[in-house]
């Protein structure tokens, strides 16, 4: 039996086994071996498939959770209602002050904290498309953050979308779509649904109207392709992939990827886009605008990409 083959089967005995190696192969050669894996369950696969993404990339802190565990029934479920919501800024703000020494305004924590948790959902979704040509749908139940740390906890659905050819598409949960692009639709729509009453819900608090909300999300969803990209040693594949899933504004998404590239120093080039939302992160003390924020003019963007060269 191969690798991908035992992990699978292990990940359906116990969706929340232990997490793969990080060499473990990414792509149709590793989700082949479903076909030959007759206890294969779709939740089985998702759980295997977001732990070969957690075990790729360092920023995202995500883990398989136990429903009904201590650990699943003590964490944050910012969407269920105004007082896990109110747990769940206070969460980022107190991480704001043991970090700083200082209190965030109320609409930074709140801006940060949805920043935060719409990067690693839309990553855990993303990162299975990009990696696996499978859209999961992640519900609002389904993911929990701790309290402490805001690191993801997500129990695997019962079903993905995916390609013809995949050859997990047997599987029951399976939803075949017609072609790439209508993949493409499933992945937009599988984060517009997640953010949509969670972006309802803390709209107040983070005193942004609907457009910039739906900026954020979408700088979400592309930055974590691009995040992916880089990590793999893919950008170029990622940045192509993230305009095709966004080249221009698809509702609720206010506009598209935007890359462009900056000329440096001697011929060289610099990928950038700029923000359609803003996580506020200006806002905290010390702090400057990020790289890509709206705030940050070319000249400085050029001047911090060189630096980090």
């Amino acid at each position: 039996m191969t690798t991908a083959t035992t992990g699978v089967a292990a990940a359906v005995a116990d969706p929340a086994a232990s997490t793969p190696s990080a060499s473990t192969a990414f792509g149709s050669t590793a989700s082949a071996s479903t076909a030959s894996t007759p206890s294969a369950s779709a939740t089985g696969l998702l759980a295997l498939g977001y732990r070969r993404l957690v075990a790729t990339c360092e920023d995202l802190d995500a883990r398989i959770a136990r429903p009904g565990s201590a650990e699943w029934a003590d964490a944050l479920a910012p969407a269920d209602g105004p007082a896990e919501l109110d747990a769940f800024i206070g969460a980022e703000a107190a991480r704001i002050r043991e970090a700083t020494g200082h209190e965030p305004r109320g609409d930074a924590a709140a801006s940060r904290a949805l920043n935060r948790h719409l990067w690693g959902v839309s990553l855990l979704m993303s990162g299975i498309w990009y990696l696996e040509r499978r859209v999961p749908r992640i519900k609002p139940r389904e993911i929990r953050c701790d309290r402490t740390t805001n690191s993801l906890r997500v129990l695997p659905g019962s079903a993905f979308a995916c390609l013809p050819d995949d050859p997990a598409a047997g599987l029951r949960g399976a939803r075949v779509v017609a072609d790439e692009e209508a993949l493409r639709a499933e992945l937009r729509a599988a984060v517009a649904d997640h953010a949509r009453p969670l972006l309802a819900a803390i709209g107040p608090h983070t005193r942004r109207g609907p457009r910039a909300s739906w900026g954020m999300a979408a700088d979400c969803l592309i930055s974590g392709i691009w995040y992916l990209g880089r990590t793999l040693g893919q950008e170029e594949r990622a940045v192509q992939a993230a305009t095709e899933l966004l080249p221009e504004a698809i509702p609720p998404f206010p506009g598209g990827a935007g890359f462009r590239l900056l000329a440096g120093r001697e011929g060289t080039q610099h990928r950038t886009r700029t923000r359609l939302g803003c996580c506020m992160y200006y806002t905290l003390p010390e702090a400057r605008a990020c790289q890509a924020c709206p705030r940050t003019c070319d000249t400085e963007r050029l001047r911090r990409l060189e630096e980090e060269d």
